[in-house]
């Protein structure tokens, strides 16, 4: 005789719950009824796979927590669950965190120094969030920026193994999106190291998987502005990710 073992579903998240989260958290507000459903139910897989783990004093209850699900989840909402692999722990600071960084440059001189960051997500470990960035974001949902989108798309960049810019996608729009987002990203940098004016962050000139998690935020939060600097960018991500919440009409 063999025995099977099922896991156990994700606990639902009430309607009521779900209504709370709503009302809070404008990107959740702004979607259509079905697409509003298919968020709450990778919500409730999140909180339900995930470890949610406040430091420093602070104290999260259940909304908060679901609202933290939610905003991770709004780049997974076509993608599906499977963007959820390979990690097991969100760390929430009360505030902006410092992280020490080295690096050995090109002559081989050893630099150290200390960051202060909104968020991060390592590529073997946590995801990690501010929570006053989260509500930084929540005030102010169509200024550009959206850390946890930002910090779970490199989550998703990284499931193919390779932290680059590029997800793991279908062989032929894998060609075609490392292609279009190498050109989009070198016009860019180029603009940003000319000392130019650029409307998106210049802080997407840092590498090219920080390119595709700053136009994601845009994606989310200012998609006309996307639009209107990097089209060809703009129509891989409403591929990848569905329109955005705040797209026109």
């Amino acid at each position: 005789m063999i025995r099977r073992l099922f896991r156990r579903p994700p606990a639902d998240i009430d309607r009521r719950s779900w209504q709370d989260v709503r009302e809070r958290v404008p990107w959740v507000a702004a979607l259509d009824d079905s697409r509003s459903e298919r968020l709450r139910a990778l919500a409730a897989r999140f909180l339900h796979e995930k470890t949610i783990t406040p430091l420093g004093g602070l104290e999260l209850d259940q909304v908060a927590r679901t609202m933290l699900a939610a905003l991770s989840c709004l780049p997974l909402m076509e993608f599906g669950a499977e963007g959820l692999h390979g990690w097991s722990q969100l760390l929430v600071y009360p505030d902006a965190f410092r992280v020490d960084r080295s690096h050995v440059d090109a002559a081989g001189v050893m630099h150290e120094g200390e960051d202060e960051l909104a968020g991060e997500a390592w590529e073997y470990g946590p995801l990690v969030l501010s929570w006053a960035d989260i509500l930084a974001d929540l005030d102010n949902p169509r200024d550009g920026c959206c850390v946890a989108v930002h910090e779970m798309v490199h989550k998703l960049d990284a499931l193919d193994g390779l932290l680059d810019g590029t997800p793991p996608l279908p062989r032929a729009w894998q060609r075609e999106w490392a292609r279009d987002f190498q050109q989009a990203y070198d016009a860019f940098a180029a603009r940003v190291d000319r000392g130019l004016h650029t409307a998106l962050d210049p802080y997407a000139a840092e590498a090219p998987e920080e390119f595709f998690a700053v136009c994601s935020e845009y994606h989310f939060s200012n998609p006309a502005l996307l639009e209107r600097e990097q089209p060809v960018v703009a129509t891989h991500l409403r591929k990848l990710y569905g329109p955005s919440p705040f797209a026109a009409g």
